[in-house]
């Protein structure tokens, strides 16, 4: 599964309109593949119980022509934005391989913001794309921070220059990473004075969702590269500070 998420990086793209995608819709029998894939996903905080529903486009506020949109629910717990970052990722990584397009859609509201004692977070709107050429052509057009303003220390080659491309709200990116001596510490950074256009209020809950996505590629990449290492994770409780610990990764690098 891990190398399936790692090839889907890199074709993966956000689908802020759809439009023009051909007349294939999602059948029944993948709908139902979504639901079972989704609890074999690993969670950033295990204890933490989450739930997805699937509910038709027009029960939610999100209007952008897709056809479902899904909606993730979590326990309130420390770090559950995080969590659901984390497994939302993995979720797009995954419908990008069975030729569904993607939208993380933050500000849409749904009929029921709760579900089975769970509180609703965030939804993925998505539809099914006709053809693979309408996926990324080239990931590295994207518009994204140089790598000076996401990483200091050494470069590692094959996942500095990969795990800038992890989307974010509004693209704020809201990340940093320090490699010193076989460590990597990543921060949810805020730039002094910048938000982009989401409101004051909303940058730290939308940027540590965005984290967890962050971390998901991180893990992913260090995977690929055959790179161990043990990950200790930080309390984010939403500090409006200018870098904020959310992860430690101790590496092994003699393996």
């Amino acid at each position: 599964m891990n190398e399936l998420l790692y090839q889907m990086i890199f074709k993966r793209k956000s689908f802020h309109l759809f439009r023009n995608i051909g007349e294939e819709k999602i059948t029944e029998s993948e709908l139902e593949d979504i639901i079972e894939k989704y609890k074999d996903f690993d969670a950033l905080y295990p204890d933490i119980k989450t739930h997805i529903r699937i509910v038709p486009a027009k029960e939610t506020t999100c209007k952008r022509g897709q056809e479902y949109c899904i909606l993730l629910y979590s326990e309130k717990k420390d770090n559950y934005l995080q969590n659901i970052g984390y497994l939302g990722q993995q979720l797009d990584l995954y419908l990008v391989s069975r030729n569904i397009g993607t939208l993380w859609f933050g500000i849409g509201k749904v009929q029921e913001d709760s579900y089975e004692g769970l509180d609703f977070v965030i939804m993925i709107a998505i539809a099914k794309i006709d053809d693979e050429k309408k996926f990324r052509k080239d990931m590295f057009k994207s518009k994204r921070k140089s790598i000076d303003e996401i990483w200091s220390g050494e470069q590692m080659e094959g996942v500095t220059e990969i795990v800038r491309f992890a989307p974010s709200a509004c693209n704020t990116q809201p990340w940093f990473v320090e490699h010193t001596k076989g460590q990597l510490k990543v921060y949810r950074y805020k730039k002094p004075g910048k938000r982009g256009i989401m409101p004051a209020t909303q940058v730290s809950y939308y940027n540590r969702i965005d984290i967890g996505i962050f971390l998901l590629f991180m893990d992913v990449c260090l995977k690929h590269k055959g790179i161990t290492y043990e990950k200790t994770l930080y309390d984010d409780k939403g500090s409006d500070d200018e870098k904020n610990l959310v992860a430690v990764y101790t590496m092994n690098l003699g393996d």
